[in-house]
């Protein structure tokens, strides 16, 4: 399995941004086959909705770096790594600024760039955005079509619901061709058939100590896709899966390789990333647990 790790993005790993190169290079160093950025805007005081079922904002959400940089500066310090989003909120942002940065990073990391898209969960952060949150599986959608019209086609031209892209020269492609591979989150039916229409794969989650079923967890999602890919004319071989690993504070690097042996064994995941933001205290911590995750796991 290749094993992945989180850029230190979120809460306490985050007040030393200047660590951020550091953690990359170390962590390519250990023998980390991918780094990883989430997409949040801000914390609520009184949040409509809260975070992974429950009624509050993690208090790591409260100090948040942006992810185009983090990855913009993974892809200078490093040459081997795969650069990966999980996820980036893509209603959030029109449609040709985001397929600019993503071009561009993929550019950057000559040819890195693994594409994780998604909707994200909380109405304040849409309305900082000013966008409307209803909308936002449609403006997904759209935005697809603008990203593939962006990467492949040239002049490039786009009329939509929500944006309008005139017909106009993009000579900048992405050093991936067609494109980088693109990656779809989500767990309800209709966000499971878009990644069998329009993605390249899907990325569930596991949450160590807790129990992880690799069956409810990834196979038998990764059997709807399929089955819906099919359906829909394409190779079902061709989807992906990518499994984020995300440990809280209980877990030890025990927990987290268990989950990942299970994964591969039991669900045939290729290719994991831990996101150490619950788990870690600073910088230092995070890279002696990704050690401890390498060594035991037995990555190369």
């Amino acid at each position: 399995m290749r094993i992945g790790f989180a850029l230190p993005q979120f809460g306490a790993l985050a007040h030393h941004p200047e660590d951020v190169v550091r953690f990359a290079r170390q962590a390519e160093e250990l023998g980390a086959a991918s780094l990883w950025v989430g997409d949040r805007l801000l914390a609520p005081v009184r949040p409509t909705v809260g975070y992974a079922g429950t009624d509050t904002i993690p208090p790591e959400f409260r100090v948040v770096l942006d992810p185009f940089a983090l990855l913009a500066t993974a892809a200078a310090v490093t040459g081997r790594v795969q650069l990966g989003s999980n996820v980036i909120n893509a209603p959030w942002y029109p449609p040709a600024v985001l397929a600019r940065s993503l071009t561009t990073l993929d550019a950057l990391s000559a040819g890195r760039l693994l594409v994780g898209l998604g909707t994200g969960w909380s109405p304040e952060e849409y309305q900082a955005v000013n966008v409307p949150m209803a909308e936002r599986g449609r403006r997904l959608d759209e935005t697809l079509d603008v990203l593939t019209a962006w990467w492949t086609t040239d002049p490039v031209e786009h009329r939509g619901e929500h944006w309008t892209v005139p017909a106009s020269h993009i000579d900048l492609k992405p050093a991936t061709r067609p494109h980088p591979p693109v990656y779809l989150g989500g767990f309800v039916p209709t966000a499971l058939r878009r990644v069998a229409r329009r993605a390249d794969g899907w990325l569930p989650i596991a949450v160590p100590p807790g129990p992880f079923d690799p069956e409810a967890a990834v196979v038998r999602p990764m059997r709807r896709i399929r089955e819906a890919a099919e359906r829909e004319g394409r190779d079902p071989a061709a989807l992906d899966v990518i499994l984020r690993v995300n440990p809280t504070s209980a877990a030890t690097a025990g927990d987290i390789v268990t989950v990942l042996a299970r994964a591969e064994a039991e669900a045939g995941v290729r290719h994991a990333f831990v996101d150490l933001t619950y788990a870690a205290k600073d910088v230092d911590q995070a890279l002696e647990e990704a050690r401890r995750v390498l060594d035991r796991a037995g990555a190369p």
